[in-house]
């Protein structure tokens, strides 16, 4: 540098020599070569390559050589290039600011008087170690540049533990207590966790992989997301911001039921562990109904909600679930009112007491009679049932819905992370986080059930028995046909079993009539109990058997609360985030709104007759609305967008490529699974008869009944609203009735995608420079190739010639583009293509 100093200060000295001398061709040689000496020594300090070749000896080279768009030029040079007149420095987009005389110059093509001095105050400092010039780097290979946004007002999450765990607290939710292990129960054991993994490898991880990274990418909820990537899909984000608000709805009344049976839990002995006893004058006898079927189940059905024997029948409100819905609600707005400054607080609890609750519940099931037969049964494998379409077709909907995909919340969460964030790695660190929770989750179920299998086995025994001794008190049954070791003050259950097949083999034809069950542990196992099923009526049961059973109830049902509460932090973000970032509305007022808007919509759910609707609502408003969401969102960027150029801008982000396989699993493996599995749900939905289980009071148990035209016709209108969405927005962007949604974007936001495109353009530049001529189009070895386009074979299309109907991200680039940056003629955008 001091060298550099000394030979332009010899020039000035020289200068006023010769021309006191009127030497004016001498002066003008003279600072041919010193002028290029002077480039040269900057380039050499500043550690770039030459793009010339040219040696400091050689003096044959001509200044006028040099491109007039160098870019940057070394201050040095356009000091003396502009002492002598003989050639204008170009301005630098990068060193000069948006406003300054030059760029309005270079822009309006206007004369406008630049001093050397305001080219040299406007010179910034220059990563040069990520330069595409760098003498380090190899020829041909790309430095990742990654371009991280300003600070554009965008809340952040305060720490990666805390951004993971919102991501766990809302993959991980009821169903991975009380779905999966009845799935597991249902579809072959042990058998049923190969195709769930396989599944989740091909199809969960990439697109849960997918969603992170475009949310991260272009750091907006799902709505201004799919608008980035496709106008013409924009509708899908809408469609997910609705099944979020239908999910929201119903979820949160199971929420306010196990808040309900969480203060119900503070008694002791628990209010279900017996019948109640109803008082007919001086007689007291046991409630028929409960009688008829079992304390837990009365106390669900009877005390709980009171239910209808039909969804005509609404019976009125339940004061009781009316107030449970409301503090859930309460909940759910204090948890999400401030956004991720609040819920990410939350999520640390929220996410980590789950378990904590479910490693103490399977110590403390593993210490009970009988958990080892629960087990066991659980992971005895089936193989036969790996060959049935319908466990793939169920494992892959687990998958589907165990992940949150196509919910909006992953999108929103990952929004909110820094640019250069390793999504990649929260992918598979989730989705494994999620199966192993499922597997905990059935371990501790089984290990309950098994204990419950036996308490009910035994109780079956003993009930049995009363009825042999019955029979041989009255010579009905002969005492021959019991073995002279049977003792039946402690009879067992092999015992029982020995004399349950004596008699069925003498009394064979008069066996029926003795009304004798075979009590086998196998048929207690494979009751497939789910849903509310298993929470509020078979685990409940199974507790009250336990010493200190209040206080393992209590941790259940908290355990319950705070997942299904992650799980609504995660949807309520995915409404109020695309929301938040489309319309300039006050967050704290929009979620208040929001909150009481939806328990106004909830009071449908708190009739007597609203666990009917919450089936309806769960069978219908999600399913096949978000298995047409994913699928859109997997084609919008693998095959309209480009799986190619998809790849690229994952390398620019994470600063490594992924691997190749997610470029065939999201270009054809995943659709191809999401297609099979939207025509198994829609074949499924034509061949089973829509309805619901009903309660009858009469029976004391539940009988299936379809559901009236009034309430079918509810339930297809539920499957529309998810998806009107999707033609409405095509359409009406097709035929430019509405705009792309650019107009929305925040001018911070416009902001960062003007460094993209300011990016592509110094890119450009740099490929002229290292043209043989100027103009001459870049070589297939240029280092930016791979860059600029994912194939490198194609163009970048320049984000003035893209229609707003234009299926790409640089669409939402226009209005952030000056409007003296003259426009040109329209260029239509077409896919990408493989080849």
């Amino acid at each position: 540098m001091y060298s550099c100093l000394s030979t332009l200060s010899l020039q000035y000295i020289f200068i006023l020599l010769i021309a006191a001398k009127g030497g004016a061709t001498y002066i003008f040689f003279f600072f041919h070569i010193c002028s290029t000496v002077f480039f040269f020594c900057e380039v050499n300090q500043r550690g770039l390559r030459s793009p010339f070749n040219i040696s400091l000896k050689s003096t044959s080279i001509h200044l006028s050589s040099v491109p007039v768009s160098l870019h940057p030029a070394p201050p040095s040079l356009c000091l003396a290039l502009s002492i002598l007149s003989l050639h204008p420095c170009p301005p630098s987009p990068t060193l000069m600011p948006k406003n300054s005389k030059v760029t309005q110059s270079e822009q309006s093509h206007e004369h406008v008087t630049e001093s050397v001095a305001d080219l040299l105050a406007h010179e910034e400092p220059l990563d040069y170690k990520n330069s595409s010039l760098n003498v380090g780097g190899a020829a041909g290979k790309k430095v990742p540049q990654i371009e991280v946004p300003e600070n554009d007002g965008r809340p952040a999450w305060n720490s990666k533990l805390q951004y993971i765990l919102a991501q766990v607290g809302f993959s991980v939710g009821l169903g991975n207590v009380w779905r999966f292990p009845y799935l597991c129960q249902k579809n072959g054991g042990g058998a049923y966790l190969v195709p769930y993994f396989i599944l989740l490898l091909i199809i969960g991880i990439p697109l849960f992989f997918l969603e992170l990274a475009v949310g991260q990418k272009i750091r907006r909820g799902s709505i201004g997301v799919w608008n980035y990537v496709c106008p013409n899909l924009g509708g899908v984000g809408v469609s997910s911001l609705m099944v979020c608000g239908f999910v929201g709805l119903y979820y949160n009344v199971i929420i306010g039921w196990s808040i309900f049976y969480f203060f119900q839990s503070f008694q002791y002995p628990l209010p279900w562990s017996e019948c109640p006893i109803r008082k007919n004058g001086t007689l007291a006898i046991v409630e028929p109904e409960c009688e008829k079927s079992s304390a837990t189940t009365y106390f669900w059905y009877r005390q709980t909600l009171n239910t209808t024997s039909t969804i005509a029948e609404s019976g009125g409100l339940n004061i009781k679930m009316t107030l449970s819905l409301l503090v859930a609600w309460i909940i759910v707005c204090l948890a999400v009112i401030r956004g991720i400054a609040s819920s990410g607080k939350v999520m640390y609890f929220s996410s980590l007491f789950p378990y904590v609750v479910l490693f103490c519940f399977l110590v403390r099931g593993l210490m009970l009679k009988g958990s080892v037969d629960g087990i066991a049964h659980m992971f005895t494998p089936k193989l036969e049932k790996m060959l049935e379409p319908q466990v793939w077709r169920e494992a892959a909907t687990q998958v589907f819905f165990a992940l949150g995909l196509g919910f909006g919340g992953v999108i929103a969460f990952s929004s909110y992370n820094k640019i250069d964030n390793n999504c990649h790695f929260d992918a598979v660190l989730v989705s494994v986080i999620n199966f192993l929770t499922s597997i905990l989750a059935t371990l501790v179920v089984f290990a309950v059930l098994g204990f419950k299998a036996n308490i009910m086995n035994e109780k079956c025994v003993v009930e049995n028995a009363e009825k042999i001794l019955g029979y041989l008190n009255s010579n009905v049954l002969s005492h021959d046909l019991i073995p002279p070791h049977v003792n039946f003050s402690h009879l067992s259950t092999s015992d029982y079993a020995e004399i349950y097949g004596v008699i069925k083999t003498v009394k064979e034809d008069s066996f029926a009539q003795l009304g004798l069950e075979p009590c086998l542990l196998e048929d207690e196992l494979n009751k497939a109990v789910q849903g509310t099923g298993l929470a509020f009526i078979a685990f409940t049961e199974a507790m009250t058997h336990f010493p200190a059973s209040p206080f393992w109830s209590v941790m259940f049902f908290f355990m319950l609360i705070n997942l299904g509460l992650g799980s609504m932090i995660g949807t309520m973000t995915g409404i109020t985030t695309p929301v938040l970032d489309t319309y300039k509305v006050h967050r704290e007022l929009f979620t208040v709104c929001c909150c009481v808007v939806a328990f106004l919509c909830g009071l449908l759910f708190v009739q007597r007759s609203g666990n009917y609707y919450v089936t309806m609502f769960d069978d219908y408003s999600a399913g096949l609305p978000l298995t047409v969401v994913v699928i859109l969102e997997n084609v919008s960027v693998a095959w309209i967008y480009g799986t190619k150029r998809f790849m690229q801008d994952l390398e620019d982000m994470l600063g490594f490529r992924p691997y190749r396989i997610y470029f065939y699993l999201w270009k054809y493996v995943s659709p191809l699974c999401l297609i099979v599995l939207i025509s198994a749900t829609v074949i499924e939905m034509a061949i089973s008869p829509p309805g619901y289980n009903a309660w009858i009071e009469e029976l004391a148990q539940e009988r299936f009944e379809s559901y009236p035209p009034w309430a079918l016709a509810m339930c297809f209108a539920l499957i529309i609203a998810a998806m009107l969405p999707l033609p409405i927005v095509f359409i009406a962007r097709r035929f430019n009735l509405i705009s792309d949604g650019s107009n929305k974007l925040s001018v911070s936001y416009r902001k960062s995608m003007m460094k993209d495109i300011s990016n592509l353009e110094e890119q450009d530049e740099s490929r002229f420079i290292l043209g043989a001529k100027p103009g001459e189009a870049p070589s297939s070895g240029t280092a930016h190739k791979s860059y600029l386009t994912p194939g490198g074979n194609k163009p970048i299309l320049d984000p003035n010639t893209l229609s707003p109907n234009s299926c790409y991200g640089t669409s939402y680039q226009n209005p952030a583009i000056s409007p003296t940056t003259p426009s040109t003629p329209p260029t239509p955008a077409t896919p990408e293509s493989d080849s």
